[in-house]
């Protein structure tokens, strides 16, 4: 028996019937490395259950205090069913890519069973004619909730349940799981009420912990390592009111090898700065489709990983936040990059100056009941589309580098990630990796994002014109590079004193300042209203 920390308990007092607050992923498995090249239902259900133990996540279910007046408990569930959350269904003809992704959204948009271990699987069949993917492949949908993992907890439930090679036997040590008994409300309003003795003592523990972080963010501001701006302020959008219970997902594929090339346009530039500037270009050409672009940058929050090497295996969240303008009004894709660069790059400096582990520990201090009816009452009075502090949110998950195996299947693809949404958030991002793929995905609310086919041609849209600025701005350094080496063959080298040739030579292989290269593509501005899906 264990208390949850406080910000997983944000997300079970955050729950609603419009706002499960749950992730997980699309994965594609083709079956022909598995014996016989054919994979069956209780083929996968008999792999889960024999790497069950490496999983502290399945089999754990929530206990949650009376009137909310504590954190919740995880207990070992008494009454764990394996074949209660692995389920199984089929696409109907043809089986196409949009199919999966309505299929995927119908069961992403159902809440869980918060009586019994937040996880469910869904296996999907009847996917041979999604583009890219061999015939007999299928799908899992993923869902858990987010109390239980964050993404970098997430990769090691994949871990659980995947094997570096489709031959692997299953863990020959005893599975020494053992079930918990339900406590009651009795022992659990004692416990609360111990808590509620100890919790002034941590307020004051963690505020003291806080006090050289203030101090540090300060002393940044004075000394201007990193300052505030109005880029940080999100403006109104579309996405940022009240959600329906739908949602829609929709994704695309890029090779990593270009995400990682487009980052020579801004020395230092890393491959997240890349896929936050693809998504500023996406949402730049879609609200302009809409004639609904604001004039200042959109904003994302953008999670940051505070987990240790110790906490690795461990369940909750670990994470901190940072604050990321997006560029939206920056019409150059190579501009938009250096803007997105300098701005993170500002962020890490004050989350870095307060301390992104200290960040973490504050929410663990926060009574649960104050959680519970803030958050009812952020749904409730409709104050979230005023009070948001960023427009979407845009999460980094690096998955395996080398190709990984489910009950013998391959794993393809990771082509989407799934993510909660809640009041004010109509839309969020996931990048993820996987083996030499990169994947932009997204999930919305349905009402808001009518159009996720349009949205998802946005970020190919928005990734070719970065890709097309790099290669132009190669070929224009290549090029002038070629003309200065011809140019100093054909011109015969002039008597000087010693000291002048010295400052002429300097000034030859002093690096030229590069300019922003300017798009080949503008953005032809569509109709009012929906764009076709």
């Amino acid at each position: 028996m264990r208390q949850l920390q406080g910000m997983d308990s944000s997300f079970v007092a955050m729950e609603s019937p419009n706002s499960p607050m749950h992730i997980g992923n699309v994965l594609i498995y083709n079956p022909e490395t598995a014996p016989g090249g054919f994979v069956r239902f209780k083929d996968i259900l008999s792999f889960i259950e024999a790497r069950m133990q490496l999983s502290t996540t399945m089999r754990q279910r929530l206990v949650r205090v009376p009137f909310d007046l504590d954190y919740p408990y995880w207990i070992e569930d008494p009454d764990f069913d394996l074949e209660y959350h692995v389920r199984h269904v089929a696409l109907p003809k043809p089986g196409d890519w949009r199919q999966l992704c309505i299929q995927a959204a119908r069961i992403h948009a159902r809440p869980l069973d918060l009586d019994r271990p937040p996880w469910e699987f869904t296996i999907i069949e009847g996917l041979d004619n999604v583009r890219g993917y061999p015939k007999g492949c299928y799908a899992l949908v993923t869902k858990v909730h987010h109390a239980a993992i964050d993404g970098m907890s997430g990769i090691d439930l994949l871990e659980a349940t995947h094997t570096i090679a489709p031959n692997t036997a299953p863990p020959n040590s005893p599975d020494e799981w053992q079930p918990e008994k339900i406590p009651g409300p009795v022992e659990l309003l004692g416990k609360s009420y111990f808590n509620a003795i100890i919790n002034p003592l941590k307020q004051a523990r963690v505020a003291a912990q806080a006090v050289p972080g203030v101090a540090a963010t300060i002393k940044g501001l004075v000394t201007r390592e990193f300052k505030l701006s109005s880029d940080y302020v999100p403006p109104l959008t579309r996405f940022n009111t009240s959600i329906s219970p739908h949602r829609v997902i929709e994704g695309r594929t890029f090779p990593l090898a270009d995400m990682k090339a487009i980052r020579t346009l801004v020395p230092e530039a890393k491959v997240n700065d890349v896929a936050l500037a693809v998504i500023g270009g996406a949402l730049r050409k879609y609200l302009l489709s809409k004639d609904d672009l604001p004039k200042t940058t959109m904003t994302a929050m953008a999670p940051i990983s505070v987990r240790s090497t110790d906490e690795k295996g461990d369940m909750g969240n670990q994470v901190a936040a940072m604050i990321a303008p997006l560029g939206t009004h920056v019409d150059d894709p190579a501009e938009r990059l250096q803007y997105v660069f300098a701005s993170t790059s500002n962020s890490k400096a004050m989350t870095g100056a307060m301390g992104a582990r200290r960040m973490t520990e504050v929410s663990k201090a926060n009574p649960l009941l104050y959680m519970a009816l803030g958050a009812q009452l952020f749904n409730r009075v409709s104050l979230a589309h005023r009070v948001m502090p960023f427009n979407t949110v845009v999460t980094n998950v690096p998955g395996p580098p080398v190709h990984i195996y489910s009950a013998g299947a391959r794993l393809e693809s990771m082509a989407l990630s799934l993510i909660c949404l809640t009041d004010g958030l109509g839309l969020a991002h996931v990048v993820q990796s996987y083996v030499d793929e990169a994947y932009i995905s997204f999930t919305a609310c349905r009402d808001i994002v009518p159009d996720p086919e349009f949205y998802s041609q946005c970020l190919q849209d928005s990734f070719d014109e970065l890709l097309a600025a790099t290669k132009a701005a190669d070929t224009g350094s290549a090029a002038k590079k070629t003309a200065q080496k011809a140019s100093s063959k054909k011109t015969p080298a002039k008597k000087t004193t010693a000291k002048k040739t010295v400052s002429k030579t300097a000034a030859k292989s002093a690096p030229a300042k590069r300019k922003p290269t300017a798009s080949t593509q503008k953005i032809a501005k569509a109709a009012k209203g929906k764009a076709p899906t």
